[in-house]
């Protein structure tokens, strides 16, 4: 028993389960990446509340008051119920030029935006008395209002313009909300007898934080968004039909209709069902971040094992190869060497950005394991070719960072290279064969 223990099988299993310990401390540092996001994400809030948060708009909307009376079985008025009937509008056609800048809070960048809406559109006649006779209830259409929906008023810089069948218009705050939008509405008397559609156009400077989507609420809806940021993210239920995406910036434009939306051209204001599904009927773009410094961190994290354990098997073969011999704590010490490179990444990367801190996390851990091996084996060759082969690992992993569409299938192909290149080396192995003791030291 005492004999298997001495085996270099032994040996592997051992470093194997040392390489698995390792999880320990990584999992700390990949919990630390997971705070530090939070904190991210609580700085790109409080830049929310003072400048305005993800921004959506949706209009405008036709609100008529309804009264639908409720007959007993003398068909005599038993009850009745006051309400407000949704009407939207034929086409809308939004553009959105936004500008877009950093804000910081704290250490934190975060992306914010200005910029001009114009939506134009028009209300048919034909669908207010269809609606209305659809119903069954009475409609008011001398009293409706048109409804413009906003995620965030706070974001809300200036009404430019507002026009209603050509005449200037003002719009108010309302008491009314549909699903998690604010209103703000305009009064608009509509004759029954009307045979010409209710043309509106309202020109907005909005402001927000990270994202802007529009509300499909119309028959036909054409958006067209724009922006000098070249790394856009586009999100929601619909993607755009086309988009130019360049270094300047980013133009994406999308035709939506109401047939690719989960409600109708009418409903009740009281209808909760339809006010939820409003909100999942938004879309539009993120201003995306590519390769965040957290977003890198955690990529770089999740090769963590892998690439603690490549290290340790390096260090087995200079000591089966060569004749050398390591104590399992030395291969503890080396592993929190390199979990500590995953701490000093991070923390660095937070102040002089990823691809500096990276240079400088690598480096520092290189010349401590790269040295603690010269001592370690007392040969200076296997120590200067560990942290040459340290290095070559720490390449491999920036360069597996960097590529996010290739990288698995970079991940993949050095994977299967280095068990080739492990087969290789060791396919004359004796691995019953007792660890042979450590040499003499190379000269200094």
């Amino acid at each position: 028993m005492f004999r298997w223990m001495q085996s270099i099988t032994a040996k592997v299993l051992g470093i194997g389960m040392l390489a698995l310990i390792m999880l320990i401390p990584l999992s700390q540092a990949d919990g630390l990446v997971r705070e530090r996001q939070a904190m991210r994400a609580a700085a790109s809030t409080r830049v929310a509340e003072g400048w305005g948060g993800p921004q959506t708009i949706g209009g405008f909307v036709l609100g008529v008051p309804t009264r639908y009376e409720v007959r007993d079985g003398d068909d005599k008025v038993a009850s009745v119920r006051d309400g407000t009937e949704i009407v939207l509008a034929d086409t809308i056609e939004t553009v959105a030029d936004l500008s877009v800048e950093r804000r910081r809070a704290g250490m934190y960048d975060v992306p914010v935006y200005t910029g001009e809406v114009t939506l134009r559109g028009r209300v048919l006649p034909d669908d207010l008395r269809r609606f209305a006779a659809d119903s069954g209830a009475t409609w008011f259409p001398g009293k409706a209002e048109l409804r413009l929906l906003i995620a965030d008023t706070r974001g809300l810089q200036a009404i430019t313009s507002l026009t209603v069948d050509g005449h200037t218009a003002k719009l108010s705050s309302s008491a009314a909300r549909m699903g998690p939008y604010t209103v703000l509405a305009t009064p608009v008397a509509i004759d029954p007898d009307r045979r010409t559609p209710l043309d509106f156009s309202v020109t907005l400077r909005i402001a927000g934080t990270e994202s802007f989507s529009v509300l499909p609420l119309a028959r036909t809806n054409d958006v067209r968004v724009r922006a000098p940021w070249p790394d856009p993210s586009f999100i929601g239920a619909l993607l755009p039909g086309k988009r130019h995406i360049d270094a300047s910036g980013f133009d994406a434009s999308w035709q939506v209709l109401d047939l690719n939306r989960e409600y109708g051209q009418h409903w009740n204001a009281a209808d909760t069902d339809v006010a939820a599904r409003l909100a999942a009927s938004a879309f539009g773009v993120k201003l995306y971040q590519p390769g965040g410094v957290y977003q890198q961190n955690d990529r770089a994290g999740k090769y963590g094992l892998l690439f603690i354990a490549l290290t340790f098997v390096a260090f087995f073969l200079f000591e089966v190869l060569k004749g050398l011999r390591l104590h399992p704590v030395q291969y503890l010490l080396v592993g929190a060497a390199m979990t500590s490179f995953y701490v000093l990444l991070l923390a660095l990367s937070e102040q002089i950005g990823f691809g500096p801190a990276y240079a400088v996390a690598a480096a520092t851990v290189v010349l401590i394991v790269g040295g603690y091996a010269m001592a370690a084996l007392r040969a200076r060759r296997a120590g200067l070719a560990l942290g040459g082969v340290l290095a070559l690992v720490y390449a491999i992993l920036y360069g597996l960072i960097g590529a996010e569409e290739y990288a698995l299938l970079i991940g993949s192909v050095v994977l299967v290279a280095v068990i080739a290149l492990l087969m290789y080396l060791t396919r004359r192995i004796d691995w019953y064969a007792q660890t042979t003791p450590s040499p003499m030291p190379d000269s200094p």
